[in-house]
């Protein structure tokens, strides 16, 4: 594997601005639909979006948001979530390489998709300790992540959902929501 780094995230971005797809691919969209499962049907109070990309997901998790962050860690990518964000109230794109001081203190839903692999394993688990620290006790953390590597991984992807919560040193409830054989989708309620 040759980890990806911000540059060439933010060349991917300027480039095309669904490079994976995920406002298209109908598993984009069931994935999607599982993290809205995951999350909950709220209203939900702050909530947190790591790694927002496009905005594909901020989009479906805003209206269930008292107050959304999306965060992203390059300008054309932050330039893409705000503009997928545009006119809906409550919601901000902000940009923030993890690991990071968060933008709020606290969180009731923090969102972690589709990044851990990208990160150093040093990376990995001071965000996880960030996260942990920011979530309100009995708040949620989202995890959605593939299941299987990629060339431009930092990290095989097979046991990230389980190093990142044994990271943050706290008790999980975990509910798998959705797995198959190259993602899952988790619903982790501290304890």
């Amino acid at each position: 594997m040759r980890p990806i780094t911000l540059d060439g995230f933010e060349r991917t971005f300027a480039a095309d601005p669904d490079p994976w797809q995920t406002f298209r691919n109908r598993d984009e969209a069931v994935k999607r639909g599982a993290i809205l499962h995951a999350i909950g049907v709220g209203p939900l109070g702050r909530v947190l979006e790591l790694a927002a990309g496009n905005g594909s997901n901020s989009v479906a998790i805003a209206p269930r948001a008292l107050r959304l962050d999306a965060t992203e860690a390059t300008g054309a990518g932050t330039a893409l979530v705000a503009r997928a964000l545009a006119g809906v109230p409550r919601a901000r794109a902000i940009r923030l390489a993890v690991p990071a001081h968060l933008p709020r203190a606290t969180y009731d839903v923090v969102v972690v998709a589709e990044l851990l692999y990208y990160l150093t394993p040093q990376a990995m688990r001071q965000t996880a300790r960030d996260v942990a620290a920011a979530l309100r006790p009995g708040g949620r953390l989202v995890l959605a992540h593939h299941r299987i590597d990629f060339h431009d991984f930092a990290q095989h992807a097979a046991r990230l959902h389980r190093q990142f919560l044994r990271a943050t040193g706290c008790d999980w409830r975990v509910r798998p929501v959705h797995r198959n054989r190259r993602w899952a989708v988790l619903a982790c309620t501290l304890a």
